[in-house]
């Protein structure tokens, strides 16, 4: 944000009394809230799931804590939300993920997606797929959204100290996953 730019929490506070400034936000965190979602459920969907985020926010303006100056957790507090309805996507995009890591095979759009990425992250899909809700939107948050600690608590409604211990968890669990199979059993080549 430029010096002098009206804050996030500053145009939604206006827009209460003049909608269209809402649209301000939406210029200003769209891409970056679609990016995201397009980046936990695939391509399908997410500019609509991105949209109805800006929707629901909208609505829900009134409600906005203007003393978090900025909208980017809230924002994705609610994408989060979003693709928590929508994780049964989700999680059958790592399980496909996980099959072809295992060398299956899936037809059409879905598997140049997944192969491109399973190619780069053998297992991750897998991995991902068995983290618990909480602990995968948690990860999400910090690695796909680049959101500070803070701003993932305020995102999901959580308490600092649990944005820690879940995040600490995930990427156990992940390192433990992904750690070759002469690692986990003790051998030494």
């Amino acid at each position: 944000m430029a010096d002098g730019a009206e804050s996030d929490a500053e145009i939604i506070e206006q827009s209460r009394r003049d909608p269209v400034r809402f649209a301000e936000i939406f210029n200003r965190h769209y891409q970056e809230i679609q990016r995201y979602v397009d980046r936990r459920l695939g391509g399908e969907g997410a500019d609509d799931i991105a949209a109805e985020t800006f929707l629901i926010a909208f609505r829900g303006r009134g409600r906005f804590d203007v003393e978090q100056g900025s909208a980017r957790p809230w924002l994705y507090g609610i994408a989060t939300k979003l693709v928590g309805r929508h994780r049964r996507d989700e999680l059958r995009r790592y399980r496909a993920l996980a099959r072809l890591d295992r060398g299956g095979v899936l037809e059409g759009h879905e598997e140049r997606v997944t192969s491109a990425v399973a190619a780069a992250n053998a297992g991750l899909g897998a991995a991902l797929a068995d983290l618990s809700r909480g602990d995968r939107d948690v990860l999400m948050l910090v690695a796909l959204a680049e959101l500070s600690y803070p701003e993932v608590a305020a995102a999901l409604g959580i308490k600092y100290g649990t944005v820690c211990s879940r995040l600490s968890r995930a990427r156990r669990q992940i390192r433990a996953a992904l750690e070759p199979a002469d690692v986990k059993g003790g051998s030494h080549g």
